[in-house]
């Protein structure tokens, strides 16, 4: 099999419990330098590398001495607030030898489902991608008011991975990919090397069982695999107990490599392109229209006027002042806030709003060109002459 790595720039590693803890000697730390070697080399080489790292409740389950079998909810929490502590600090000094910096950052369901804190989210993690730094991620467990459910960091390295918009994902774990069958019950099982789609024969293939460490199960790789390739990441699921197992991808190793359907960066496209209502208007000058059609974002020295009730993470039409569409995208900022900025440079936005802002009304990740379409300008159009006339209508009285 060829260098399945080759071609991907943006990459997420989930790291399994049962590959960083050991029950009875606690954390793998040979293995984890090794995987700290690798990611040093492939940055230096200038990839961006995400870590999602299972593992805390495991750690703090050894370090806290606590009994096998399953655990109360509080205990779970106990232990991932001893055991978040110590894998954070473990993967600082291993990073931190080869001159990175580790940035740690807790997630729950509703940072990846809620759209607020999705946006939030996302931009810390672009961010210390663009410092530089390695994001180690996992889920929040120390505050989960539910059941902790096998799994679940299969799911969120999915999320995050469509969060980011990742070329690839990986998911390092004890199996070394899909098989026709559960290899542990049918000797006769296949490995299956390449999957152009997940379709429901695929879906039958996946077995259920999980360890006690590792609480997952080939069912929710399967469930990620979903999530990341419909939204245009590709997925690697490979063995991860060799030392060096990025590299161990790199020469070709066994894995089962799941094909994305387009790129995430043009799944986003199409997504704010075709499926979005939309909550308001960027009325732009032709200035601005110059700068979207070159590939930039849209700041908001370019707006003329706002319109509509939208919040952040909502999606806006960008149009010319004849009401002729230009661009949709994503909002950065509430109504009110772009209301406050518009036409205003760069160095005095933030002034204006009263706290540090960002730079873009619009990031051009988050924005689609688009031809000028007659229902939608006419809607614009109407929309902007009623709140022209309840304005008129405001000061006559």
């Amino acid at each position: 099999m060829s260098n399945l790595l080759q071609g991907h720039r943006r990459i997420v590693v989930k790291i399994g419990s049962s590959l960083l803890v050991d029950r009875e000697r606690g954390m793998k730390r040979t293995w984890l330098e090794s995987l700290g070697e690798d990611i040093a080399r492939l940055t230096g080489g200038g990839r961006q590398i995400l870590v999602v790292s299972s593992g805390a409740i495991a750690m703090g389950r050894k370090l806290l001495k606590m009994p096998r079998g399953p655990l109360r909810l509080e205990e779970n929490q106990a232990a991932a607030a001893v055991g978040q502590i110590a894998l954070s600090r473990t993967y600082s000094e291993i990073l931190g030898r080869h001159g990175l910096e580790t940035g740690q950052v807790l997630l729950t369901i509703g940072d990846t489902e809620e759209r607020r804190r999705y946006l939030n989210a996302r931009a810390t993690l672009a961010t210390l991608l663009d410092m530089g730094a390695v994001p180690v991620i996992n889920e929040n467990d120390t505050v989960a008011t539910s059941e902790i459910r096998y799994g679940d960091n299969d799911r969120l390295a999915a999320r995050v991975a469509t969060m980011v918009d990742a070329d690839l994902l990986i998911l390092l774990s004890d199996v070394d990919g899909l098989y026709t069958a559960p290899p542990a019950e049918d000797p006769a099982a296949e490995h299956i090397p390449l999957v152009d789609s997940i379709t429901p024969e695929i879906e039958a293939m996946a077995g259920a069982a999980g360890s006690e460490l590792s609480r997952g199960g080939m069912k929710t790789k399967i469930d990620a695999g979903k999530i990341a390739t419909g939204s245009g990441t590709a997925m690697i699921i490979t063995a991860g107990q060799r030392l060096y197992p990025l590299s161990a991808i790199e020469r070709g190793e066994r894995a089962t490599m799941f094909l994305a359907s387009g790129t995430p960066r043009s799944a986003r496209k199409r997504w704010i392109a075709g499926h979005l209502q939309m909550a308001g208007a960027l009325v732009v000058d032709e200035g601005a229209v110059a700068a979207l059609t070159s590939g930039k974002s849209l700041l908001a020295a370019g707006v003329a006027s706002v319109h509509g009730v939208f919040s952040r993470g909502d999606p806006v039409l960008i149009t010319r002042a004849d009401g002729s569409e230009v661009a949709r995208g994503i909002a950065a900022y509430d109504a009110e806030d772009a209301r406050k900025i518009a036409g205003l440079r760069s160095s005095a936005v933030s002034a204006a709003l009263g706290y540090e802002a960002r730079a873009a009304m619009v990031h051009r990740d988050d924005l689609v060109l688009s031809h000028a379409v007659e229902a939608v300008a006419a809607e614009v159009a109407v929309m902007i002459a009623e709140e022209r006339e309840a304005a008129a209508g405001g000061a006559a009285g």
